[in-house]
C-alpha cells in the first residue's frame, strides 16, 4: 500500500460538494467542453434542499483527492427534499429492488481538462438506473441539463487543477495511484443524500438496497 495515499475526508466538501465529476468522454464535443468549462468556473448550482442518488465506493476513498467521498453518481439533482414523501420512498425502493447487485471494476484513468477520474466497468447498470429514474421523474434533469451529451458514470479522483497545471499534476498523481488499480467494488445499495446549500456539504437521508428490501432510514 502506497503510504502517500491519504485517508478520505467526510461528506463535507468544497467546490460544490458531493456529486461533482467529469464529462462523458475525453473527446467531448465543443459544446460539452464549453458547458464543462462554465460549470468549473461557476461551480455546481447547488440549491438548499437538493437531493442526489449516489453509489458509494469506499474501496476508492484512499485514492480520492477531490474533497468528498468516492462515489459514482446515479442522478444529481433528484427531487427537492420537500417533495419526498413515504410514497416517493416506496417507489424508489421498488425501482432499486428491480436492479440486482453488481460489481464495478476500475482499471484505468481518464481525464477531462481539470478532472481526473475512473470509469466504472460495467457502467450499464448505472445507466439503466438513471434511465429508470428520469423516466419516472422527467423533471429531474441530470446535472440540470448542463452537459451535452450527458455525463457518463464516473468516479472523480481530482478536480482541483486548472488548465495550465492539470496535465503535469495528474501525470504525477496517476503514477502514485496506478499500483492500486484495478480496484473492485461490489454494489448492493444506493444512497439518497441532501444538501443545505453551497459549501454546506451533503448528509444521508436513506439507503435503498438493490435486488430486495426497502429503504433504510439514516
Amino acid at each position: 500500500m502506497n503510504t502517500e495515499v491519504r485517508d478520505q475526508p467526510g461528506t463535507t466538501g468544497t467546490r460544490g460538494g458531493y456529486p461533482r465529476g467529469a464529462p462523458e468522454e475525453a473527446d467531448e464535443t465543443s459544446a460539452a467542453s464549453s458547458s464543462a468549462a462554465a460549470a468549473e468556473a461557476d461551480g455546481w448550482p447547488d440549491v438548499p434542499g437538493d437531493t442526489a442518488l449516489t453509489i458509494r465506493v469506499p474501496e476508492a476513498n484512499p485514492l480520492v483527492r477531490a474533497g468528498f467521498p468516492a462515489h459514482v453518481t446515479v442522478l444529481y439533482p433528484f427531487l427537492d427534499v420537500s417533495r419526498l414523501t413515504s410514497a416517493t420512498h416506496a417507489e424508489l425502493a421498488e425501482l432499486f429492488a428491480a436492479q440486482d447487485p453488481f460489481t464495478f471494476t476500475f482499471g484505468e484513468f481518464r481525464r477531462y481538462p481539470g478532472v481526473l477520474y475512473l470509469p466504472p466497468v460495467p457502467d450499464a447498470p448505472v445507466r439503466a438506473l438513471t434511465r429508470s429514474l428520469t423516466t419516472r421523474w422527467p423533471e429531474a434533469l441530470p446535472y440540470r441539463g448542463i452537459f451535452h451529451p450527458p455525463l457518463a458514470p464516473h468516479l472523480t479522483l481530482a478536480n482541483h487543477e486548472g488548465p495550465d497545471t492539470y496535465e503535469a499534476a495528474y501525470d504525477a498523481l496517476e503514477r502514485r495511484l496506478a499500483p492500486h488499480l484495478p480496484l473492485v467494488s461490489h454494489v448492493t445499495s444506493v444512497q439518497l443524500i441532501v444538501t443545505d446549500g453551497p459549501g454546506r456539504g451533503w448528509r444521508d437521508l436513506a439507503e435503498y438496497r438493490l435486488g430486495t428490501g426497502g429503504p433504510t432510514a439514516v
